[in-house]
């Protein structure tokens, strides 16, 4: 008689964060989009786009969804994110959660509807903003702030990675809470 497979387990945060220094952990000289100068760098899209990593991901992101949704009247009822980086990060969250999702442009398109979100947004919309890398967290302000001009009460900021630059301190100081899956210590970064 056949055996049946055993199905594989799901990572441990240990595991998925050494398969995600081992995909994009890059080490040499880098700028930054704040602008600093680096001695390594965080190449997103070399772990957003394997599904062994994308996968455990969704889940991690879920459970803080949850989390942040269950600490706040109404909810959490909408998910977005920001291109390129953050579509595949915020898509797997949404799958997970099976919350809608918002794309972000970083500019308004010039053709079509000329908007600079995607998706629908809802006048009073809980929103949590999924980030992939964050440094000083100039992207996520300027994605909280555009969705705060379109009537949301943007409740958390999730990075990925948060390489402890300033990001968590610059999103709290404006109110919205900031919370990240992993530091660049977890993924061994020691510079």
């Amino acid at each position: 008689m056949p055996s049946t497979p055993t199905p594989p387990t799901a990572p441990t945060h240990i595991d998925l964060a050494r398969a995600i220094a081992d995909a994009c952990v890059l080490r040499g000289t880098f700028t930054l989009r704040s602008g600093r100068t680096s001695s390594f760098y965080i190449d997103k899209y070399l772990f957003s786009t394997k599904p062994a990593v994308l996968e455990p991901l969704g889940k991690l992101f879920a459970a803080r969804i949850a989390a942040i949704g269950a600490a706040n009247p109404g909810g959490v009822h909408r998910l977005a994110g920001a291109e390129l980086g953050g579509i595949p990060l915020v898509t797997v969250a949404s799958l997970a959660t099976g919350l809608p999702s918002i794309f972000i442009r970083n500019a308004k398109k010039d053709y079509g509807t000329a908007k600079r979100t995607e998706g629908t947004l809802n006048n009073g919309d809980n929103v949590v903003f999924v980030e992939d890398v964050a440094t000083t967290g100039g992207q996520a302000l300027e994605a909280v702030a555009e969705l705060q001009s379109l009537g949301a009460n943007v409740l958390a900021v999730i990075a990925t990675i948060d390489r402890q630059e300033g990001a968590r301190e610059n999103i709290e100081k404006t109110g919205v809470r900031f919370e990240a899956l992993f530091t660049k210590a977890d993924l061994g970064i020691t510079a």
